[in-house]
């Protein structure tokens, strides 16, 4: 069993990498000039930053990276209550370390601000496209309710063994796809809370909902596995 200190440093790192690798690729490339990856690109980063640190941490923290996921496995009766909060602290930490790269990366350029946002979620005007709060609501709690869902499915003992690091890593690029307009996407509280801390303002008046909708969805995505799963646990 591994011990809890390991888990976390791997919880540690991994939401390190889903920050600077999916915040990373908005801030420095998505509108790159002729080159930018765009939306398209961005949302297959933040996928990739979980499909590849799943099957790098999986076996050691099981690779949540989220509080929202840390919740809703916890829901579902995949997870301990007890490592609850020391999993979450590490997944914020983690994420503000690999904003704080990101940030000393993107202040090399001379006319770098975080004026832009810094790949921070909001809604209303800081909205991507101009959505308004209870639309924000709406969309992150859905999203993070079908990604608990497709976690939880995908990691059944009844799947096909050895492909949930896939269908998770493709089943984030899709939320983002349909979300980065209306949010720019969080489903993530330490995502969000990593990239706030730096563009401050608007961004940290408004993460109240992006620690909300995320938890709850979770527990919603988590009951509602349940339910169709017609099991109380993995076991």
């Amino acid at each position: 069993m591994t011990p809890l200190p390991n888990k976390l440093l791997a919880e540690f790192i991994g939401t390190f990498w889903l920050v600077l690798g999916g915040c990373g690729s908005a801030v420095l490339a998505a509108a790159f000039p002729e080159v930018g990856i765009g939306l398209h690109g961005v949302s297959l980063a933040f996928g990739l930053t979980v499909l590849t640190m799943a099957y790098a941490i999986g076996h050691i923290s099981g690779c949540h990276l989220n509080p929202a996921v840390s919740l809703g496995l916890c829901a579902a009766g995949r997870f301990s209550s007890k490592e609850l909060g020391p999993y979450i602290v590490a997944q914020v930490l983690g994420g503000i370390a690999g904003a704080g790269i990101l940030f000393l990366i993107a202040s090399g350029k001379a006319d770098f601000s975080t004026a832009g946002g810094f790949a921070s979620n909001g809604f209303g005007e800081h909205s991507p496209g101009g959505y308004a709060m209870g639309a924000a609501l709406v969309t992150e709690i859905v999203m993070t309710a079908m990604f608990l869902f497709i976690i939880l499915g995908a990691t059944d003992g009844r799947a096909p063994a050895g492909f949930a690091p896939i269908a998770i890593g493709l089943g984030l690029t899709l939320i983002h796809l349909i979300s980065i307009p209306v949010t720019n996407t969080s489903v993530n509280p330490a995502r969000s809370t990593a990239v706030a801390v730096f563009t401050g303002g608007w961004a940290i008046s408004q993460l109240w909902l992006f620690w909300v909708a995320p938890m709850a969805g979770a527990v919603i995505g988590a009951l509602a596995y349940k339910g169709v799963s017609g099991k109380k646990t993995n076991a």
